[in-house]
């Protein structure tokens, strides 16, 4: 199979099911007794092939039994985009199929509770990792996002982002952000795959632990830290800062300044009534992307810890005009 040469054979025999239960064929394979005429399919090619012609010669040899015939044991064979197997030769016994059972292997015979026991012990199935991460409110991660988990550094990166995401839960407590499993995808994704991708050196989660990416994500969530130093934190981490996370926060003086929404809210009165025209292009002309401008100017007079989102939104609220972002 490792250089494209699968090649399968398969056998088929049918027996009749009815209200009673399965009818038992004539015939014994192997001390298996009680089964159908079984026929054998040479050289499937892969394993869409294996399935199609067993199928197709499951049908064929209903069929038959089904009319009053009589199933021969022979070889056959399966072309891609056929409908029905091909007769190849006849068969008259075990020899000429040339099975060479073993004397010393018994049959095995695997209980329920085995398989049962099994099945509970198997990791989930990717599929259902997928369904998990994409609908559970827990992460409601893009499908994108989600299969690219599944897909990295042999699920290493998945175990990865679920520590962090437990990590974030307990800081949390007991009301943590609905959006925080998103957040965090975000950051085990593309701000820590950038840095992987830069520094042109395998996945290791050594290198940021979980624990203190979900404080650094903490930090950025509970607006103690902004995105931009958010990030200065991560590359500090990741290129070996011994100092732990507070410590470096602390040091770098990283922390926000409070604005009080007064602050927020003069300042934006000061700003409209200064700038007339600007006003009337948002108010008249319809021009509302020029708030983003009035933002501008609140980040810059007020400098670290500003919050563009508060003063977005002080700023609709003056100008009387709709805020879109609350229609989302």
């Amino acid at each position: 199979m490792e250089v494209g040469g699968l090649r399968a054979d398969v056998n088929v025999s049918v027996r009749r099911r009815t209200d009673a239960g399965i009818e038992a064929g004539a015939h014994s394979y192997h001390g298996v007794s009680g089964l159908g005429q079984r026929t054998e399919i040479k050289n499937l090619s892969s394993f869409k092939a294996v399935e199609d012609a067993i199928i197709a010669e499951r049908n064929r040899q209903i069929k038959i039994l089904e009319s009053g015939g009589v199933v021969e044991g022979e070889t056959r064979g399966w072309s891609l985009g056929s409908t029905e197997t091909r007769k190849l030769r006849g068969k008259e016994g075990e020899v000429d199929y040339r099975y060479m059972p073993d004397p010393d292997l018994g049959p095995v015979i695997i209980s329920s509770e085995l398989v049962e026991r099994l099945r509970q012990s198997l990791p989930a199935l990717a599929d259902d990792t997928l369904a998990t991460l994409t609908d559970n409110s827990k992460y409601l991660l893009t499908v994108k996002d989600a299969k690219t988990l599944l897909a990295l550094d042999n699920a290493e990166r998945l175990d990865y982002y679920l520590d962090v995401i437990e990590n974030l839960r307990n800081r949390f407590s007991p009301d943590p952000p609905k959006d925080i499993g998103r957040i965090a995808g975000n950051w085990v994704l593309h701000e820590i795959g950038a840095l992987f991708s830069k520094a042109d050196v395998p996945w290791s989660a050594d290198r940021v632990s979980s624990t203190s990416l979900a404080r650094i994500i903490w930090y950025l969530v509970s607006t103690k830290i902004s995105g931009r130093s958010a990030k200065q934190l991560l590359e500090l981490v990741f290129n070996g800062d011994p100092r732990d996370i507070d410590t470096i926060v602390q040091e770098q003086n990283m922390i926000l300044k409070q604005i009080s929404e007064d602050t927020y809210f003069n300042l934006a009165q000061r700003l409209v009534a200064e700038n007339p025209k600007m006003v009337q292009a948002i108010k008249q002309k319809g021009q509302t992307g020029k708030v983003m401008w009035f933002v501008g100017q609140m980040i810059r007079e007020l400098g670290q810890g500003t919050q563009a989102e508060q003063a977005k939104r002080v700023l609709h609220q003056i100008l009387d005009i709709p805020d879109d972002s609350k229609r989302k």
